[in-house]
């Protein structure tokens, strides 16, 4: 438990000092449990002129919490990498007037990370939503990242 504390606060910290976006939208990590991760961030500096989230922010959150996980998973198997988003796609199915709250599973990537560990590059098809107050979801955003060993 002590060890998914400390990849936790270590990721955080890694949002902040090298992605200077995720502070300046108070992005921040949530929980991570059974490979599922959730982030916030405060609605104040992600407003829009409607009053709600902006999309960019909806965007950026839901990116970073992808990389976040495949950081994670990457970490909880020992593995050295670099990971970067290959495509994403996005849908704002609904507007957000609260603070951004954010989900993403990892699901089962087995064959994906042998192929990493065999070959020093994969793809990870990942998904995360948006959700509101009651948890139901409002925009979901699929990405791929590709991720290589360093060797």
């Amino acid at each position: 438990m002590t060890e998914l504390h400390d990849l936790c606060t270590d990721l955080q910290a890694i949002w902040y000092q090298q992605i200077p976006l995720s502070k300046a939208m108070e992005m921040r990590l949530v929980d991570f449990v059974d490979d599922t991760l959730t982030c916030c961030a405060n609605l104040a500096p992600n407003v829009n002129v409607h009053g709600t989230a902006f999309a960019g922010s909806l965007y950026a959150i839901q990116a970073l919490t992808g990389w976040g996980m495949m950081h994670l998973q990457l970490k909880l198997n020992a593995l050295d990498a670099s990971i970067v988003i290959a495509s994403g796609q996005i849908n704002y199915a609904k507007p957000v007037a609260q603070d951004i709250r954010v989900r993403c599973s990892f699901g089962d990537h087995l064959a994906e990370m042998e192929k990493l560990q065999a070959n020093g590059k994969g793809r990870f098809p990942l998904t995360c939503q948006v959700l509101l107050a009651d948890g139901n979801p409002t925009g979901e955003f699929s990405g791929d990242y590709a991720v290589r060993l360093n060797r």
